[in-house]
């Protein structure tokens, strides 16, 4: 047996981890979850968890992939380790340990770029506060990339965060085999038939246009059109989340500078007084994937259940909130780009 089959085996039993719902096993898999799970199999060389755990609602789970494959997977103008280390830094700002655990170990299985190779500068960049960045170390044609990445993180950050534990290596797995185990790992994800062809993942969900807040994907139209199919894709999936919600938690981003909110959960009360009480199971869960995924509890997803009770609704709303931070969060960083 190989080491790619065995570890293979143990995140497919590691599906079994994922808290609050269900993951669709890959033997009873069946359309559009079928083909997702198929193709990533075999180009990321696993089904991973943070990827499974979208697998109750179709679309968010095509979309999920989509952002993975074409803007972190698939090199262009920018290789694969300059975008991990743009994935670690993403995540380590987040206080995603699980992300930061496999995507650095990935990035130490890796040739680093050379000095001034294109985003050899920007997980530095990313690095320093937003009072310390200087113009963004990467051309408009290189951007779709490196942003890309930094959106498809901020989203699966928040979303790891609320339904997976703090790292893929077990508890029980002795100290000293933790940075192995993460390095075999990260040998495995890798796409098993060379470099991937950009754009091969489109066709599993809809053409859409592509919105202004991530004009600048438009450099690379593949890119832009993965963004643009998984925004609209999650957005159909959310289509029943209240009015009301949504103009919450849109205003909630607009004036949030992006800083964690702290250990006590205090400042949900304030926003959630201008809803009435019906909405606010929703918009609670929403604002916590949104600004402290951690700080979410079974007793939030039990509230949200008693009004939504599937797995699909749950997935629903807090993809829906995981992207549209995302979105947010991308867009503050999409200065333009030195010429």
């Amino acid at each position: 047996m190989t080491t790619r089959t065995i570890v293979r085996a143990v995140l497919r039993g590691s599906l079994r981890d994922i808290h609050h719902v269900q993951a669709v096993a890959p033997g009873r898999a069946r359309g559009l979850t079928a083909a997702v799970y198929t193709q990533a199999e075999r180009e990321f060389g696993v089904i991973a968890p943070p990827l499974a755990l979208h697998s109750a609602s179709p679309g968010p789970l095509a979309a999920s992939w989509l952002l993975l494959r074409e803007t972190l997977l698939v090199e262009s103008r920018v290789d694969r380790a300059a975008k991990e280390a743009v994935a670690t830094e993403v995540s380590r700002a987040n206080s995603c340990s699980y992300c930061v655990d496999v995507h650095q170990a990935t990035a130490e299985t890796l040739p680093p770029p050379p000095p001034g190779a294109p985003g050899a500068d920007a997980a530095a960049w990313l690095r320093a506060g937003p009072g310390d960045r200087g113009p963004a170390p990467f051309t408009a044609e290189e951007a779709p990339e490196i942003l890309g990445v930094a959106l498809t993180f901020h989203h699966l950050n928040r979303m790891v965060g609320l339904f997976l534990d703090d790292s893929p290596v077990p508890d029980r797995a002795p100290a000293g085999l933790r940075g192995p185990i993460l390095r075999t790992v990260a040998r495995t994800m890798r796409p098993v038939a060379g470099p991937l062809e950009a754009g091969a993942a489109l066709g599993l969900l809809p053409a859409a246009p592509l919105p202004p807040e991530l004009a600048w994907a438009a450099p690379n139209p593949e890119v832009a059109q993965a963004l643009a199919r998984a925004r609209a894709a999650v957005d159909r999936a959310a289509h029943w989340v209240p009015e009301p919600v949504r103009e919450l938690l849109g205003d909630h981003l607009d004036t949030w500078d992006g800083t964690p909110p702290g250990i006590s959960r205090a400042w949900l009360n304030s926003p959630l007084t201008a809803l009435p009480p019906a909405h606010h199971p929703a918009a609670r869960l929403a604002l916590l994937t949104a600004l402290a995924p951690h700080q979410a509890t079974g007793a939030d997803v039990t509230a949200f259940r008693a009004h939504h009770p599937t797995d699909r609704e749950l997935i629903d709303l807090t993809s829906w909130a995981a992207l549209t931070t995302a979105v947010a969060l991308t867009a503050r960083l999409a200065a333009p780009p030195r010429a």
